[in-house]
């Protein structure tokens, strides 16, 4: 089968490469997925579980991609829950082998079903970026209608999602970009926006909760807003600035089949768009994922038959 593969952590994203691979087999539990679409997260490459397994040792060349849409293709000894033929979308493990490939192999835990009327395009755009935002704002961020909430990178593909559904769930959202993402986020639903270039963070005045995507400096800037009892949540990792009387919280998404099935119902039913950026097909993805300029929304793979 044709699969994209991280070669070695020192070259990065030069060091990506469309190979020939054996397809997986089905261990106890998974399913192998013929891949239809495949989502990518810029910062894999960051990931030590790209390079090592959980062990510690060296599992390169190892296929990127977490993100997938497609059809159940064969079930492992004990699995239950899903049927080949079987269309499914969801997270692969995070130290195996990803779904930047023609098959993967995949806990069956970790799939929701894609409804015959939903693009596979969509589903594989849905799982990383809709179960962050949601676990973001509900499991850690402890939202309640009539809060507050500032979405840092609230154009990007979790930030859409994050605004959508704290709108949804009765939250007052105030989004930050650039000047030229205003337009965006206010579209997909933020009620304030923050220009990040130009703008005082300062005046957003007290919120209830953080929902960072950015970090770094936005992140030391955000900490003071907080009120007491409020919560910093980063999804960019550990957390450089504390509320002076609240929470801060970083953490890593985790694949949940009823949270998917939840996301996957509201796409279906419009009350959830999800926020695709390029579109492009395998043979091509080495040059797709290295791109000469700042792109928004999710990164979409089409992975033909």
């Amino acid at each position: 089968m044709k699969a994209i593969v991280a070669t070695d952590e020192a070259a990065g994203t030069a060091g990506m490469r469309l190979v020939e691979r054996p397809e997986p087999a089905a261990a106890i539990n998974d399913v192998v997925v013929r891949v239809h679409a495949a989502g990518y997260v810029p910062d894999e490459l960051d990931w030590p579980s790209t390079w090592v397994d959980r062990a510690g040792r060296d599992r390169t060349p190892s296929v990127l991609g977490h993100e997938l849409a497609g059809v159940v293709a064969s079930l492992g000894y004990g699995t239950t829950g899903l049927s080949v033929g079987q269309r499914v979308c969801g997270i692969a493990d995070w130290h195996r082998d990803g779904t930047l490939a023609q098959y993967v192999a995949v806990e069956a835990r970790n799939l929701a079903a894609l409804p015959g009327d939903l693009d596979f395009t969509i589903g594989a755009s849905l799982p990383i970026s809709g179960l962050t935002a949601w676990q973001g704002l509900f499991d850690h961020g402890h939202l309640r209608a009539g809060q507050r909430i500032l979405v840092h990178g609230a154009v990007g593909a979790v930030g859409t999602m994050a605004t959508q559904l704290a709108r949804e769930f009765g939250g007052h959202v105030v989004g930050t970009g650039r000047a030229a993402d205003r337009s965006k986020a206010l579209e997909y639903g933020a009620q304030e926006f923050v220009d990040l270039d130009s703008d005082a963070l300062e005046d957003v005045g007290a919120v209830d909760l953080v929902l960072d995507g950015i970090g770094g400096e936005v992140q030391k800037r955000s900490a003071p807003l907080v009120r007491p009892g409020g919560r910093l949540v980063s999804i960019v990792g550990p957390v450089e600035a504390r509320p002076p009387e609240g929470v801060a919280i970083d953490f890593v998404v985790e694949s949940d089949r009823a949270q998917l099935d939840e996301i996957v119902r509201r796409v279906r039913d419009g009350r959830l768009r999800t926020n695709i950026g390029t579109v492009g097909d395998l043979d091509d993805a080495v040059a797709v994922l290295n791109p000469t300029e700042r792109r928004k929304g999710k990164t979409i793979i089409r992975v033909r038959p």
